[in-house]
């Protein structure tokens, strides 16, 4: 404050000044301020006590994409494309085509669509206006649909939910409100290491139970920059008892 003439920075201003300015040097400025606290002796550095804590997201509520509604609507989609190609088969009186009503319907991507809309563009100029009226249906709805889908199960990847407009977040359930309210909400999963009350590591999740965390945190210990550096991991770790499943008490 005395550097800046005891001026009051908005929240815009520290947003921009960590977002533009920090993005990219926050971890090596971590690590510098934790190999401090250890040269000065606050912290050995052979011991870190790990607990997590939910961090809601500043995503909306209400703006949630579930794993199992997109592969619903998709294998209900493909079901729907399958049968639209085949009643264009049978149309055009081809025998038993790759789509045909006897076969058993296979996983159609959006790719094979557009090729396949695009060999039947070819043939089928001459055709009536129900094959036309069929296939415009095919590339203007159905396909941006299946693309739509595709894009929404990349984005989950291993995740059952995530943010519309937080797509990093997931959904996960919370501590009540002062409304009581306990519904799923956009949030991330925070492991942090501590010893002598100083954070000397901490990571990012996106499940929720923390069983699954705490290989991945402990890991992820022994790539820091302050690891490295010092050729340093601890020695001992202690957690909190809704950490424990089978691999991490065998370990």
């Amino acid at each position: 404050m005395w550097l800046s003439g005891h001026s009051k920075p908005d929240y815009r201003t520290i947003n921009y000044f960590r977002g533009k300015r920090l993005k990219g040097h926050i971890q090596s400025l971590f690590a510098d301020v934790v190999r401090m606290l250890h040269e000065l002796e606050y912290v050995s550095l052979k011991v870190q006590y790990i607990d997590g804590t939910k961090i809601e997201s500043a995503a909306g509520r209400y703006t949630f994409v579930w794993k199992g509604s997109v592969e619903k609507h998709r294998a209900q989609l493909e079901a729907k494309i399958s049968s639209v190609l085949s009643d264009i088969d049978s149309q055009i009186k081809e025998d038993q085509s790759e789509l045909g009503r006897d076969e058993t319907p296979r996983p159609i991507d959006s790719t094979q669509l557009k090729e396949r809309l695009s060999a039947l563009n070819e043939r089928l100029r001459e055709t009536g206006k129900a094959t036309q009226k069929q296939l415009k249906k095919l590339r203007e709805e159905h396909l941006p649909r299946l693309e739509k889908y595709e894009k929404q199960l990349a984005t989950l990847g291993e995740r059952n939910s995530y943010s519309k407009t937080d797509e990093d977040a997931t959904f996960m359930r919370l501590k009540d409100d002062h409304m009581q309210n306990g519904q799923l909400k956009p949030a991330y999963n925070t492991q942090i290491s501590t010893e002598q009350q100083f954070i000397t590591h901490y990571s990012i999740h996106q499940t929720a139970g923390d069983t699954t965390t705490l290989k991945e945190h402990l890991e992820a210990s022994k790539k820091t920059t302050v690891a490295r550096a010092m050729w340093w991991w601890p020695t001992r770790a202690t957690a909190v008892r809704r950490t424990m499943s089978f691999w991490n008490h065998s370990r």
